[in-house]
C-alpha cells in the first residue's frame, strides 16, 4: 500500500490537474462531469475517496473532441495530453491527462518496460447518447465485451490482447448509434474508448448538470448522482468498502524534485 502521507500529496496534485482542467473548460464553454470514483467521492467523502489515486471525468463526445484540439495550446507546463496521438506507445483509446510533477506505476505496469508517460493521471472518457432501445443495449454491452478482449492488459482486462485495429472498427459501430443529446429519452453511453464498465444512464438523470462539493471546490457532476453510481457499482456504494474490496491502482508514486 502506499504510504497515506504520499498518496494525499499525490492527490492534491490531481486536485489542482482538476482545477486546471475545470478553468479550460468554462473558458471554451465545454461541458464535463465527475465520474465513477470521483463521482463517488464527492457524493460519500465530498473530495477524494481515501485511497483513490485518479480522477474520473466524463465529456459528451462532441466536446471531448473539441478538448483534444484545443489542449495544447490551453494547458500549461505540468501538463501532458495524452492519447494514442500525443504519445506513440500509449495503448488506450481514451485521453488521459498527465501530471509532470509526479509519477505512478500501476500495478499492471509493474515490472514491465513501460515507454509511455506516467504521470498522475486523470482520465477523460467520451460519451455517446443513443436510442433506448433493448437492440440497443444488446449491442453495448456486446461491442464493450469485444473491445476488452482487444484492449491492453490493464486493472480492468488482464487478459485482453492489444489490437487497435479491431477496436477501432467497434468503437466506430457505437459511434454511428449516437444522435446527439436533444432527446431527452436518449440512454447515455461510454464510447468504445472506455470499455470498463457497459453501464448506461437516463439523459435526463445527468442534464442539466449540477455541481457539486470534491475537496472545497465546486465541479459539475450529473444532476441525479444515485442514478449515475446506481449504474456503475453493483455493491452498495454508500458504505465504506472493507480493505480487501478497496480498489487502487497505484504499485509506486514518485514526485519530481
Amino acid at each position: 500500500m502506499i504510504d497515506p502521507k504520499v498518496l494525499r500529496k499525490a492527490q492534491l496534485i490531481m486536485l489542482d490537474m482538476l482545477i486546471e482542467f475545470d478553468a479550460i473548460c468554462k473558458k471554451q464553454q465545454l461541458q464535463y462531469w465527475l465520474d465513477s470514483g470521483s463521482l463517488l467521492g464527492a457524493v460519500r467523502h465530498q473530495g477524494f475517496i481515501p485511497w483513490d489515486d485518479d480522477i474520473d471525468i466524463s465529456m459528451p463526445i462532441e466536446d471531448y473532441n473539441k478538448f483534444l484540439n484545443i489542449a495544447q495550446a490551453e494547458l500549461s507546463r505540468d501538463l501532458f495530453l495524452q492519447t494514442t496521438q500525443t504519445d506513440k506507445n500509449f495503448k488506450f483509446d481514451y485521453a488521459k491527462l498527465r501530471s509532470n510533477r509526479a509519477s505512478i506505476v500501476e500495478f499492471h505496469e509493474k515490472g514491465r518496460q513501460i515507454n509511455y508517460h506516467q504521470g498522475l493521471f486523470v482520465d477523460i472518457f467520451p460519451m455517446l447518447a443513443i436510442e433506448n432501445s433493448e437492440e440497443n443495449k444488446k449491442l453495448y454491452d456486446s461491442t464493450l465485451k469485444e473491445i476488452r478482449g482487444f484492449s491492453a492488459t490493464s486493472l480492468h482486462t488482464p487478459n485482453g490482447k492489444d489490437d487497435p485495429k479491431k477496436r477501432a472498427v467497434l468503437v466506430e459501430r457505437l459511434k454511428q448509434k449516437h444522435q446527439g443529446w436533444e432527446i431527452n429519452k436518449a440512454k447515455v453511453i461510454y464510447g468504445g474508448e472506455m470499455p470498463d464498465v457497459a453501464a448506461w444512464f437516463d439523459m435526463d438523470a445527468i442534464f442539466p448538470l449540477t455541481t457539486m462539493e470534491f475537496e472545497g471546490h465546486a465541479f459539475p457532476t450529473p444532476n441525479n448522482p444515485s442514478h449515475y453510481l446506481d449504474a456503475i457499482y453493483s455493491f452498495n456504494y454508500r458504505e465504506i468498502p472493507p480493505l480487501n474490496k478497496r480498489v487502487v491502482h497505484a504499485q509506486s508514486i514518485n514526485f519530481v524534485q
